[in-house]
């Protein structure tokens, strides 16, 4: 996020042309940007991976269908999370390719919400919540199709700090690897589990 904020982009460099009369602002929306700024994303892992990194994280911190709601682009998280990974997956198989004694791997980002389950929006009504278990699950599962079609190495849940949102992601996860007859490796940061620790 931080070269991405160095890169100093503006409204209209998030639109590009295909967004250029898209009803709300998009600046800010990161995410977005594998598909209007490519170059810039794709830029940025290759330079985690010439500074020794092993493993890069695709650009899809806020790439569930619940998060774009605020961007009025929810039908295009596949095509977000595809995109990224494909970005992610360019870039650190390039690097392998110069040191095949060395081979770099892609995390596909699942993040945090702005939507809880455990939490009321509401201070006056306590008992209120703006999303279900059920339908995280189902933006989770459509974020985990995206990233594992367009090529993450392993999945990483990030950030989540209600503790039944992590658990709807983790459980999208494994219905989405059960449904395909799938299995990658899921790594959760330390910050994530221990979130879900209640600590």
């Amino acid at each position: 996020m931080v070269l991405i904020l160095q890169s100093e982009l503006q409204e209209k460099d998030y639109r590009g042309d295909r967004f250029k009369d898209w009803a709300t602002d998009l600046k800010g929306n990161n995410d977005l940007l594998a598909i209007t700024q490519p170059h810039i994303i794709k830029a940025i892992h290759t330079e985690y991976l010439e500074a020794g990194a092993d493993i890069i994280e695709t650009n899809t911190f806020n790439g569930t269908r619940v998060a774009m709601a605020d961007y009025q682009m929810e039908d295009l998280v596949y095509e977000m999370n595809v995109g990224a990974a494909k970005l992610a997956r360019q870039a650190a198989d390039e690097m392998s390719a110069k040191t095949p004694e060395q081979p770099r791997f892609v995390a596909g980002v699942l993040g945090p919400t702005n939507r809880t389950c455990s939490i009321s929006p509401d201070v006056n009504d306590p008992g209120f919540r703006n999303i279900t278990f059920d339908g995280l699950v189902e933006a989770y599962y459509e974020a985990t199709q995206g990233l594992v079609d367009g090529g993450a190495d392993l999945l990483l849940i990030e950030t989540i700090f209600d503790t039944l949102n992590a658990k709807a992601a983790i459980f999208a996860v494994q219905k989405y690897f059960d449904d395909h007859h799938l299995r990658l490796p899921v790594a959760e940061p330390a910050s994530t589990v221990l979130n879900r620790a209640g600590r």
